[in-house]
Order: C-alpha cells, then sequence, then structure tokens
C-alpha cells in the first residue's frame, strides 16, 4: 500500500526541486545531483516538498520515508537472501557433478585399463595359443601318417626277413635230409649239397653271425666229401644247429614285429586320443576368442557410453556455472542498484531535515 501511494504521488509530483538554486550551497547542489540520479531519491525531494507544501507535517514525511527505506533495505535482505540460497544449490550442484565426473572418469580409466592390459593380451594369447594347438595338430597327424608308413616298412622288411628264413630252413632241410642218407657219397650228391650250402651262404648274407658258421660248413664238405662218416655226422649235428638259430631267429623276429605291432597300435591310440584333446581344445579356445572378442566389443561400447555421460556431466557443469555466473552478474547489480538507492534515499531524507530545505519550500511557496 505504501509503494502504490509513494508511486501515485510520484506521478502526481509535476513539481521539482531547482538544483540551481542560490539556498543550496556547493555541497548541497552537489548531494542534489547524486540523488537525482536516484529514481527513488528524485522521488523523495519531490515528494517530501509536494507534502509540506500541501501543509504536511516533516515527522510524518520522515516517518513514511523510513518506510520506504525499511522497505527497500528488507528486498535487499531477501535479494541476499535468495542469492545465497542459489549459491547454496549452486555448491551442492557443482559438488555433486564434479564427484560424478570423477567417478565418471575413473570408471573411463578403469574400462581403458581393462581393455589395454586384460582384454588385448588375453586375446593375443588366446591367438597364439590357438595357433599352437593347430600346430600341434598338424604336427599329431604328420607323426602319424610317418607312423604308418614306417610300420608298412617294417612288416615289408620282416616279411622278407620271413621268406628268406624259411628259404633257409628248407635249403637246411634239404641238406639234411640228403647227409642223412649218404653212405657212398656220389660226387652228384656232394655237389647238390655244396649247391644248397651255397644257396644258404647266399641267403644269409645279412646274417654275419650265420655267414662264418655257413662257410666253415662249406670248407668242411669241400675238404672231407663226405667220405668220413665221423665227419658226416658232425656236419650233420652241425646243420642240425644251424637249423635251430635260424628257427630261433624266426621266432625271434616274429616276436619283434608282434610287439612292433602293438607298440605301432598303441601309438595310434595314444596319436588319435591326443588328436582328440587338441580338438577339444580348440573347440574350448575358440570359444574363449569368441568370448574374448565379445567383451572386447562390449568394453569398446562402454568406453563410447562412458565418454558420452562425461560430455554431458561437463555440459551440465558448464552450463551451472554459466547459470550462476549469470545469476552473480544480476545479483551484483541488483545488489549495486539497491544500495545506489538506498543511499540516495538517505541522502535526500538528511537533507530535507535540513532548515535550507523547509526555506526552500517556504520560497517555492512565496514565489507561488
Amino acid at each position: 500500500m505504501l509503494k502504490l501511494t509513494l508511486c501515485v504521488l510520484f506521478v502526481l509530483g509535476a513539481t521539482a526541486i531547482n538544483v540551481q538554486s542560490s539556498i543550496w550551497t556547493n555541497r548541497d547542489q552537489k548531494a542534489l545531483a547524486e540523488i537525482h540520479t536516484s529514481g527513488w531519491g528524485k522521488f523523495i525531494l519531490n515528494y517530501a516538498e509536494l507534502h509540506m507544501q500541501t501543509g504536511g507535517i516533516l515527522s510524518e514525511l520522515n516517518s513514511e520515508i523510513e518506510k520506504l527505506v525499511g522497505e527497500l533495505e528488507e528486498e535487499l535482505a531477501g535479494v541476499h537472501h535468495e542469492f545465497n540460497r542459489r549459491t547454496d544449490v549452486h555448491n551442492r550442484e557443482v559438488n555433486r557433478l564434479e564427484q560424478e565426473i570423477q567417478d565418471k572418469e575413473r570408471e573411463i580409466f578403469n574400462a581403458h585399463d581393462f581393455y589395454d592390459n586384460v582384454l588385448i593380451p588375453q586375446r593375443d594369447r588366446f591367438a597364439a595359443q590357438l595357433e599352437q594347438l593347430q600346430e600341434n595338430i598338424a604336427q599329431n597327424r604328420q607323426t602319424l601318417e610317418q607312423s604308418i608308413v614306417q610300420r608298412a616298412n617294417d612288416h615289408e622288411t620282416f616279411e622278407a626277413q620271413v621268406v628268406e628264413h624259411n628259404d633257409v630252413l628248407s635249403a637246411i632241410d634239404e641238406c639234411l635230409q640228403l647227409l642223412n642218407t649218404l653212405e657212398a657219397p656220389s660226387l652228384a650228391q656232394i655237389k647238390k649239397v655244396q649247391k644248397n650250402l651255397n644257396k644258404i651262404q647266399n641267403s644269409l648274407k645279412k646274417h654275419s653271425q650265420f655267414q662264418i658258421f655257413v662257410k666253415v660248413l662249406l670248407e668242411i664238405t669241400v675238404e672231407s666229401n663226405f667220405a668220413d662218416q665221423g665227419a658226416l655226422r658232425d656236419i650233420i649235428v652241425a646243420f642240425n644247429n644251424l637249423r635251430v638259430e635260424m628257427v630261433d631267429s624266426l621266432n625271434q623276429i616274429t616276436a619283434d614285429e608282434a610287439e612292433a605291432v602293438a607298440d605301432f597300435n598303441a601309438q595310434v591310440i595314444q596319436l588319435n586320443q591326443e588328436h582328440a584333446e587338441f580338438q577339444r581344445a580348440v573347440v574350448v579356445k575358440n570359444a574363449e576368442i569368441e568370448a574374448n572378442a565379445t567383451k572386447i566389443e562390449q568394453t569398446l561400447d562402454l568406453i563410447d557410453e562412458l565418454d558420452a555421460d562425461l560430455a554431458t556431466l561437463n555440459g551440465q557443469l558448464q552450463a551451472e556455472n554459466d547459470d550462476y555466473a549469470f545469476a552473480t552478474d544480476v545479483y551484483n547489480a541488483t545488489v549495486a542498484e539497491y544500495n545506489k538507492e538506498i543511499n540516495a534515499a538517505n541522502q535526500a531524507l538528511e537533507l530535507l531535515n535540513q532548515p535550507r530545505f523547509q526555506d526552500y519550500v517556504k520560497s517555492q511557496l512565496k514565489g507561488a
């Protein structure tokens, strides 16, 4: 109500204090000029002049003006209060945003660290392990193929040795059959025995332990011509011993072949088992590689998301700082304006309580 009344009187205040009047001192004129720069200060002086010209009491005027100053100060206090509240809100918001930014930066660092120091080394390690498994599989198959070829070669050699041994045994048996029927051997019979001995000797070229034995038999046969029955019996015994040696040798190579076959079969089983294990390991490793690739993709997406979140938070912080800076500028301008008006009002109040102001009003009334 007070403001409405004052505003109406302000509009109605058609008269204005003459600053250049001779009644004012230089100091007063300077004060009046300063007061006139303020809307409220100028209004108070005009209102005071009008009030006194219409017979108003100065004490009532002082009371009204003091109320006006009080309202201005109260409004200024409200401005301070609102700005303090805005400052509290700003500080809380800045603290919150800065904490969220710090947390987000930590998340981004952790995501990059996880990507660089876990996922990428893991990817490279998995790739190397898969390559090693593939090399193991290739080596396993190569070893199996080589073993199959070697087994075939060894078996072929065994079969040739069996044929050789059987040929020798056959020749020995033929010699023994002839020798057992010899009493007064003819030259043809002796040559036939010698022929068989040469055949045996040729068959046993690879068996040095038998070569010497057969050579001795051959020499004895040539020298004795089987005329000596005692020598003949010794030769028969020697042939029987040779036959036993050959049978033992045949049994040995047969046993060795059986053992080689067993070893080969065991090796094949082992190689196939290893191959199956390698294949299972490849399946597992491929699954790990796929999971790693998925995790890499998810981590990169997360980093992009975190970067976007960080940009949003930084934008919100910048917007809050800009808004608060604007609010601060408005607050400072508002406070300056209020202080200017309050200071002018107080100066006007001080001025109108001086006797010179009352003398000025009276001189204006006389002039009218």
